[in-house]
């Protein structure tokens, strides 16, 4: 296949159009020498002429008819790619792949998603519900634009960015509101958890080791009698009864306002964290991505 400058053809399409060398130089901004030139250039790679001259100007000649029908095509789909990143530019049209677990989704992320539906609603949104890990990993793959993670998170690969802070803490049942009056001027020791029955998320996941580095820090090994799939089910087991539970206070505030939970004070006391916003690095995002950012909030480091 011979290589043919695009230009070439730009010159052949509008002179095809305009049925003259002068109105074609017009149309391009360039000479009519220059658009002879290149013209000829065309047709020596062609093999065989694509203009004659007759009384109105230039006319195509039977190979410059079919080839015509070609160039035509392929300007109309440039014409068409051309709108289309218009388009997403101004957010008419496109798609984010978000990336986060079952909590993130649904006590953070799901506000901001329903805000951007409501202004973009021709923006394509895909939520994959993963653990902080395998969020991190979707991104490196490239197969997430933004993921929702819980932190302390690293990878040279991603940029994470600090959102809202959130809080930790050991609640239990009703049954728990008698050992929490006696807990009021001396804290419940983590070496004292052994005593009671604990309930903790699956290893895996960002939250559990966050909590058994936490506990190790301190000499403590967790061992907890039952390990569930997600907060919601953390808490519901830890409402009827079965144990104490490592939770997101956060999260929890409704239930310990009406009284279903109840806090267990803690020492040493649970380290803040943070959620983080995290995207792959050096990867320019798409403008809905950018969009949809700009929503979320962050925190000064």
């Amino acid at each position: 296949m011979n290589e043919i400058n695009m230009e070439w053809y730009r010159s052949f399409y509008w002179t095809a159009r305009t049925g003259s060398l002068s109105r074609a130089a017009e149309q391009l901004h360039i000479t009519q020498p220059a658009i002879s030139h290149t013209l000829k250039q065309l047709e020596q790679a062609l093999g065989g002429p694509l203009f004659f001259r007759s009384a109105k100007g230039v006319s195509l000649t039977s190979e410059g008819e079919v080839l015509l029908q070609y160039v035509e095509q392929a300007f109309s789909l440039f014409e068409s790619g051309e709108k289309r990143i218009a388009e997403m530019r101004n957010l008419e049209s496109g798609e984010i792949k978000i990336g986060a677990g079952d909590t993130l989704c649904k006590h953070f992320l799901l506000p901001y998603l329903e805000q951007f539906h409501h202004q973009y609603p021709n923006i394509r949104i895909q939520v994959t519900n993963q653990t902080t890990p395998e969020t991190l990993h979707l991104l490196r793959e490239g197969k997430m634009d933004i993921g929702i993670v819980n932190m302390p998170a690293e990878d040279r690969k991603i940029d994470i960015k600090r959102s809202l802070p959130q809080q930790d803490c050991l609640v239990g049942g009703k049954t728990y509101t008698e050992l929490v009056q006696k807990l009021q001027h001396q804290p419940l020791g983590l070496e004292q958890l052994q005593a009671y029955p604990l309930i903790m998320l699956e290893p895996g996941g960002s939250t559990r080791q966050f909590l058994d580095r936490y506990a190790a820090a301190h000499g403590v090994q967790l061992q907890p009698e039952l390990e569930l799939g997600s907060l919601d089910l953390l808490v519901q087991f830890a409402v009827s009864g079965f144990g104490l539970a490592f939770v997101t206070r956060n999260y929890v505030e409704q239930e310990l306002a009406r009284g279903e939970l109840v806090e267990i004070p803690l020492a040493p006391a649970i380290p803040e964290r943070y959620i983080g916003i995290a995207a792959l690095r050096g990867v320019p995002l798409s403008s809905a991505s950018k969009r949809f950012m700009a929503l979320l909030p962050l925190t000064e480091d």
